[in-house]
């Protein structure tokens, strides 16, 4: 009798055991073959969805801290008041409203500094003027109160002030501006010169530490503007970028231009 009909069961098995055995090599080779995933790019696990996961992460993350730096904002400059016994070598007020030229005269009426330079006043605003809106007498304004016409906006208000503290050599100075106004002046005056202290006085037009400011449309509008200027004024010192402000050099460009 032939051999293969004595053991028929034995090469049935020994031929399902290499199918077997041939299936499992074939899978093991698949699975050490890199994976391709269905769908590309635009997949569950792809690359562009890792991106857009993580970059809207980064988003948000940053709208928060912007956020949470306005609040901080808004509660710091609203509960800003003058200090009780105002004292220092001299004072300079940045020009952008008469309220804080009135205030910053008074402070100099009264000695709390001993000479005043009014920064950044438009070039068809004379002393004169000044004088008579701020109704001090003639030998104040002659003995004890220079105008600066040079600044154009906040970054030539500390230009110009930081060059007549050098040229009078004072130690101190108070700084008038809004109380909105306050943190970004600081920053620029003291970018400008650090060797100089800088007392702030802010002048308050509301008391907005009692009032729900974030119901006034213009109180609401005025922060976040000024919030806004105060970023970029950061991030540009950060990344030293740098600009004068100063109407002589603005005259010059214009000219040569």
């Amino acid at each position: 009798m032939p051999q293969s009909r004595l053991f028929p069961m034995t090469e049935a098995r020994y031929a399902k055991d290499m199918t077997m055995g041939q299936m499992s090599r074939d899978r093991a080779l698949r699975e050490r073959q890199p994976r391709r995933s269905a769908g590309g790019i635009f997949a569950r696990r792809g690359r562009l969805r890792r991106v857009l996961h993580y970059g809207g992460l980064a988003v948000i993350f940053c709208v928060a801290m912007i956020l949470a730096g306005f609040l901080w904002y808004a509660d710091s400059v609203t509960t800003l008041v003058p200090p009780a016994q105002a004292k220092a070598d001299a004072i300079v007020v940045l020009t952008g409203g008469y309220q804080r030229i009135d205030q910053a005269v008074e402070l100099l009426r009264r000695g709390s500094g001993q000479r005043l330079l009014i920064s950044g006043a438009h070039p068809t605003t004379s002393p004169t003027q000044i004088r008579k809106m701020t109704q001090s007498s003639p030998d104040l304004f002659d003995c004890c109160v220079d105008v600066g016409y040079e600044a154009l906006d906040t970054i030539g208000n500390a230009n110009e002030i930081s060059q007549w503290i050098h040229d009078h050599g004072y130690g101190s100075v108070l700084v008038v501006t809004n109380n909105y106004h306050m943190p970004r002046s600081l920053m620029e005056l003291r970018r400008k010169d650090r060797a100089t202290q800088y007392i702030p006085y802010p002048v308050v037009n509301s008391d907005l530490k009692h009032t729900d400011w974030y119901s006034q449309p213009d109180v609401l509008r005025t922060l976040l503007s000024e919030y806004g200027k105060t970023l970029v004024a950061y991030a540009r010192g950060l990344i030293g970028w740098g600009s004068d402000g100063l109407r002589s050099t603005a005259r010059a460009v214009k000219t040569s231009s």
